[in-house]
């Protein structure tokens, strides 16, 4: 039997129940360094699910534990050090012990660098007699797809070929080496069941083992008293094919954010911003046709690749630690811009992509996605405006001035491609019938839908999207205006006439008021959900005082507002479900673009508790905010529970973090009028404050909030930058900084 589900993976579409299971994310610990991470247990093993070192879309190990046997193995701790390491403790109990205290631990320390995962593992004896441990290391690979892994299809193992040092395994495109410092004493093949109940390590979800596929290999070991023993593992992977790719370079992650800090009075904002900045570096890669060009994966494990929505608006939120990123981001996307109408990729002139794989996606319920697929109605016009604003934060002329073709052919792309039938609004449609069924940011198949529950048919045509054209219309016209290229006017006027078409069509009531609907259907009627989507609205222009008073009011509420950031649609609506990928959780991006916007449009107040909730939600997630998280709220959970399947670290999550710091400062940037705005309103619970390491075009400075909500800006040449503080603007007085 057909019917439309809701797929948790970006991947909306029409489809039977799906016989495999997604693997859950949720207690991962995921250390990487795109395009590679490695994903384990808690304790550190390999064994079950999404675990496995993984590369370019491809899995190099499935199975990876270390076994001290014959004595209980007790896990005492474990997790990330950082975005690209983890380590984890081991106590093996009753070697040594001569009082109910430990003494002999095994511990492992991980790295992964592009291509490589490496691991330290060393055995300490504290205890005052001489032990020996039998160590066994397992391995095991199937080599499969990322697409397989995350289906939960399964996928044989590969049999290893044992070399001295380590097994390799390859099915003649890619190969993964393992290689052990000092060798083993013994290697060979565990067999079916090696990997069993006695280490807790069977064989991982979405495989299938048989005999000679795990690779075992042993070390005894003799430590005396206070002795340590270290054995090293490293993991290589090589793909003959290539990757879509290519990892940046170490000079790049290590330049990115780099001098950017925080220390607020809220210790939470501080460690979020802190770990958003380390994980970030780590989602960079680079553009293979111009290495220099970088931008951000979206997420791991599922998203280590561009997806053209995602990386904008992560760059976006960004802008305040530089323009570089963004710049990177542009010329890439740039680079892919549709140039002929292909209805299998969907892309179109002007049209910028939704997503690259290295191999394109293919699932069993019929839905594929080619290697470039241009299925999104959103990412075109929000490449303008991400040009727009990081000319406006300093990004050089003669950077921005290249780009600007690309830019008139994504406004023409509005026009002509995304108002497929002429009536003023961009809409799409699936029109392989095996693509994405919705294509906005939600893109689950149920995402889109009336309060009632009913689905949208197709097409359809978002309220964000045309709030995104609304403001691309009018940034495009000032870059033409300010470079001297015609059309500037006729933006301007487009912009115009949907912003009145707006208003007659997409409003709706209910019994408390006036909202915007989240879409207009097939029919042309509206879809009178009330989701955050509405969000998205403020600070574009399309809305004048009211109807941004009436969005703000609606966002403040309890239906949306969960106390820990946004719900993805309202609690009293049919439908509702505080796990459904859109359709109830919270996801932080979505919450720092309202944040983002209450704060343009003067809604300083639901500004400040949208974003007091997502400090206190990062707290819960040891400032590595997920993809998403579940939307039950405040009111019921001392602290989110987590979207089982969610990726973290997500680019545009981290980012987020910027972005809320940009607002709680009210910064504004006018780097071609030489003005940077200062604007504190939403500082009162952060104060004192210190933000450094910010840039406005190759200048970094700083700023500080005194207790007083007094605003400093340093580090910008005398005269070259006016700042306005509150006290400033009122009284209509600019001051150099």
């Amino acid at each position: 039997m057909e019917t439309t589900v809701k797929t948790p993976d970006n991947t909306g579409t029409r489809a039977s129940a799906p016989a495999e299971l997604q693997p859950f994310l949720h207690d991962a610990c995921i250390s990487l360094c795109a395009p590679s991470m490695a994903v384990s247990r808690p304790d550190g093993q390999m064994h079950d699910g999404s675990d496995g070192f993984f590369h370019g879309d491809r899995r190099g190990l499935s199975l990876l534990t270390v076994l001290a046997e014959d004595v209980p193995n007790a896990p005492i701790s474990g997790g990330p050090d950082s975005a690209e390491r983890a380590s984890f403790r081991t106590v093996l109990r009753g070697l040594a012990e001569h009082s109910p205290d430990p003494a002999v631990t095994l511990e492992r320390r991980r790295a992964v660098e592009p291509g490589e995962l490496s691991e330290t593992i060393t055995l300490h004896n504290a205890g005052l007699t001489a032990v020996r441990v039998r160590l066994t290391l397992r391995a095991a690979s199937d080599l499969a797809s990322l697409e397989s892994v995350k289906s939960g299809r399964s996928v044989p193992r590969v049999a290893p070929s044992l070399q001295p040092d380590g097994p390799v395994w390859s099915d003649g495109e890619l190969t993964a080496r393992l290689a052990c410092t000092p060798a083993p004493d013994t290697a060979g093949h565990a067999g079916a069941g090696a990997a069993g109940p006695a280490d807790g390590a069977g064989a991982a979800a979405g495989t299938s083992e048989a005999p000679g596929t795990t690779a075992e290999l042993t070390y005894g070991v003799e430590l005396g008293p206070g002795e340590r023993w270290q054995a090293t593992l490293r993991c290589t992977i090589e793909d003959t094919k290539g990757e879509a790719f290519r990892p940046a370079s170490p000079r790049a992650r290590a330049e990115f954010a780099s001098g950017a800090a925080l220390t607020t009075a809220d210790r939470g904002l501080d460690h979020w911003f802190a770990r958003s900045c380390s994980d970030l570096g780590s989602l960079l890669l680079a553009d293979p046709l111009e290495e220099d060009d970088t931008f951000l994966a979206a997420g791991a494990p599922w998203f280590l690749t561009l997806f053209g929505r995602d990386s904008i608006w992560a760059a976006r939120m960004l802008l305040p630690l530089g323009t570089g990123l963004a710049a990177g981001t542009l010329r890439t996307l740039a680079r892919r811009q549709g140039a002929r109408s292909d209805p299998a990729t969907e892309e179109q002139p002007g049209k910028i992509l939704h997503e690259i794989r290295r191999d394109g996606l293919h699932f069993a319920d019929g839905m594929s996605v080619p290697p470039c697929y241009y299925g999104t109605v959103d990412a075109t016009p929000l490449w303008v405006t991400l040009l727009h604003d990081a000319w406006r934060w300093g990004m050089p002329p003669h950077e921005v001035e290249p780009l600007l073709s690309h830019a008139e052919s994504a406004l023409a792309w509005m026009d002509e491609y995304g108002d497929a039938d002429g009536d003023g609004f961009l809409e799409y449609v699936d029109s392989t019938g095996r693509g994405l069924a919705n294509q906005g940011w939600k893109d689950s198949g149920d995402a889109v839908r009336h309060r009632d529950g009913r689905l949208a048919e197709p097409p359809v045509a978002l309220c964000e999207v045309q709030a995104y054209a609304h403001e691309a219309a009018l940034s495009g016209a000032r870059l033409l205006r300010a470079f001297g290229r015609p059309g500037a006017d006729r933006w301007e006027e487009w912009a115009q006439r949907l912003r009145r078409r707006f208003r007659e069509r997409f409003w709706v009531e209910d019994a408390d008021g006036p909202y915007p609907a989240i879409a207009l259907g097939s029919d042309k009627q509206p879809l009178d959900a009330l989701t955050s989507n509405i969000g998205h609205l403020l600070g574009t222009g399309l809305l004048d005082d009211d109807e941004s008073g009436l969005v703000a009011a609606r966002l403040a509420g309890e239906h949306l507002d969960s106390g820990f950031g946004l719900r993805t649609l309202a609690a009293d609506s049919d439908g509702f479900t505080p796990l459904g990928y859109h359709i109830g959780t919270v996801w932080p991006h979505d919450t720092a673009i309202a944040i983002q916007g209450l704060a343009r449009d003067g809604h300083h107040a639901a500004a400040e508790a949208l974003a007091a909730g997502l400090v206190r939600a990062s707290v819960s997630f040891d400032g590595r905010l997920p993809e998403l998280f579940a939307g039950h709220g405040s009111r019921t959970d001392s602290r989110p529970a987590p979207y089982p399947a969610a990726c973290r670290p997500q680019a545009w999550s981290a980012a987020a973090a910027v972005a809320v710091l940009q607002a709680v400062l009210g910064l504004q940037a006018d780097a071609p009028e030489g003005r940077l705005t200062v604007r504190p309103k939403m500082a009162d619970g952060y104060v004192p404050l210190r933000a450094s390491g910010l840039r406005l075009g190759e200048r970094q400075f700083e700023v500080a909030v005194d207790a007083d909500g007094t605003p400093r800006v340093s580090g910008l040449p005398d005269g070259s930058v006016a700042v306005e503080t509150p006290a400033e603007e009122n009284s209509g007085q600019r001051k150099g900084s």
